[in-house]
């Protein structure tokens, strides 16, 4: 599933705008990123997509003066459901406008039929608050088919809460599940081809893309990824001076990549189980992306999240002259509030490095 195009209507700071998450020949971009100073909602455009998906279409916060937020989207559905030659247009609720009968009410059924098949898994969308940190607490794995390979695609995240941003659980559960699992498949192929009739998913799968993806993520700050320590089973780095250190032990910088690395994998398992992550098709949202990290890695964070899941569609947020700049100017949509205009307008290709 693919972002092709999202508008907001009455929704604040924007009013009404159209954002075009495709290319000029109408296929989606897999990278987006979204540039602009604080205060221009960037983060306001991630909780609205988030609200308006296949299988979640929720009521949006209220306008100013009495209006109605409303935003629509259209997604391309791809491999959830590969004949479907059009995108699928998904609305917040509400009234149905003059003139306009008919046409809501054919939405509503059609939004109501993926809402139920979302609950079968697939239509991914995931999203890294800009408030996001990491305590220290051990490594705890516990019914892992309702927790860590479990994809709810009606879960949200409150991107203002701060007390459910804490990764660290979650970025743990992640790293050992998938080295575990990985670990228990049959050696022997006679014993693979039993373990095939009892379990179809092969659970190396998981644990190659896991080690590979976050392995990239942590060489953007100097470090690789080991695996699980035997003795602790806690995600284990290596410096570039082969100097040990736990999950724990990372620069604040290089937790928040490995989380993004290993959190992306783990939900495109648990919506897509037995397909590769890295042949796995997604929209994952990053608020702030350049958050913690220096010049280096902002010139080639973008980058590396798209050779490390190419076929996930990535939309990143950021104030960072440094991440745009790196991009093609066709990938930046740039937001700013203009002198004298109430409203952020929205400017695109190269205008979007000018303004």
């Amino acid at each position: 599933m693919y972002l092709v195009s999202a508008q907001l209507d009455d929704v604040p700071p924007f009013g009404t705008i159209e954002l075009p998450f495709c290319d000029q020949h109408g296929q989606p971009r897999l990278l987006t990123v979204v540039h602009g100073a604080g205060g221009v909602g960037k983060t306001v455009l991630l909780a609205a997509l988030g609200a308006t998906r296949p299988g979640n279409a929720t009521v949006m916060f209220n306008g100013t003066m009495g209006t109605t937020p409303q935003a629509r989207c259209a997604w391309q559905l791809g491999i959830d459901d590969p004949e479907r030659p059009h995108p699928l247009v998904v609305a917040t609720p509400m009234a149905a406008r003059p003139g306009e009968d008919e046409q809501v009410v054919l939405r509503r059924r059609e939004q109501a039929m993926f809402e139920r098949r979302a609950k079968d898994g697939g239509f991914v969308f995931a999203t890294f608050p800009t408030i996001r940190w990491f305590s220290r607490q051990p490594v705890a794995l516990h019914a892992p088919t309702r927790t860590v390979a479990h994809y709810d695609v009606r879960a949200t995240v409150n991107l203002d809460d701060a007390n459910r941003s804490d990764l660290t659980r979650d970025t743990k559960q992640a790293l050992a599940y998938a080295a575990i699992a990985a670990s228990l498949m049959p050696q022997v192929q006679r014993e693979r081809n039993a373990q095939r009739e009892r379990n179809p998913l092969d659970m190396r799968l998981l644990g190659t893309a896991m080690r590979e993806v976050v392995d990239a993520m942590a060489q953007l700050v100097g470090f690789s990824y080991l695996g699980l320590d035997p003795v602790s089973l806690e995600p284990a780095f290596a410096s570039s001076g082969t100097r040990r250190l736990p999950f724990d032990g990372l620069p604040t910088r290089g937790r928040h990549l490995v989380a993004i690395g290993a959190l992306s994998v783990r939900t495109l398992w648990a919506a897509y189980p037995g397909v590769d992550p890295r042949d796995a098709e997604g929209v994952i949202a990053v608020d702030d992306i350049d958050l913690y990290q220096d010049a280096g890695v902002q010139e080639r964070i973008a980058g590396a999240l798209r050779a490390a899941l190419p076929k996930v569609q990535w939309i990143l947020t950021t104030s960072s002259p440094i991440i745009a700049g790196a991009c093609d100017a066709r990938e930046i949509l740039t937001l700013r509030r203009l002198p004298d205009d109430e409203h952020v307008e929205l400017f695109v290709d190269e205008q979007a490095r000018t303004h």
